[in-house]
């Protein structure tokens, strides 16, 4: 136990998929990559089957939305080595007009209910997923109320004195 560092991990990645690893960071002591969005499975299985590697358990996996600049989404999967207790992160970024990846359902049961959730809220579409259907949200909702587009207040309202609010 113990043996597993993020340069190990880090290494690995790159001697096996050289520029298709995006970026690597470090905060908190957690291990961030950051993948080409067609390399998901392939970097989710290398973690997942290769020795001394060993992420068999998805902690997580969840959507993100960055509306400004190019209008990404993306999916972050936690990975966790139970052996060696180390948790990584594994980000894939793509544009909102184009919202597909693949689906992990194949290496990872948990993430089928994952999917759904992350596909309901995001509309992050996971090919080859089993049931891709909305999960808590009603079939006929129109859009996806995690994506950051809408904005936060209605801006008509004048009854409230955003002095108290520091604005």
């Amino acid at each position: 136990m113990g043996t597993l560092t993020n340069q190990h991990i880090i290494d690995s990645l790159i001697n096996r998929f050289g520029d298709k690893i995006i970026s690597t960071e470090e905060s908190y002591g957690m291990l961030t990559i950051t993948i080409e969005r067609s390399y998901n499975m392939n970097v989710l299985n290398f973690l997942y089957s290769e020795a001394s590697l060993g992420f068999t358990f998805l902690t997580d996996l969840t959507g993100v939305h960055y509306p400004q600049g190019e209008d990404l989404l993306g999916v972050v999967y936690h990975l966790h080595n139970l052996p060696e207790n180390i948790r990584i992160r594994v980000k894939a970024f793509f544009p909102k007009a184009d919202p597909y990846i693949d689906s992990a359902t194949t290496l990872f049961q948990a993430a089928n209910w994952m999917e759904r959730e992350t596909y309901d809220f995001f509309g992050i579409i996971f090919t080859g997923h089993p049931n891709l259907i909305r999960i808590l949200n009603v079939d006929d909702l129109g859009y996806h109320p995690m994506r950051k587009e809408y904005a936060l207040e209605d801006p008509t309202r004048h009854d409230k004195d955003d002095s108290f609010f520091g604005r």
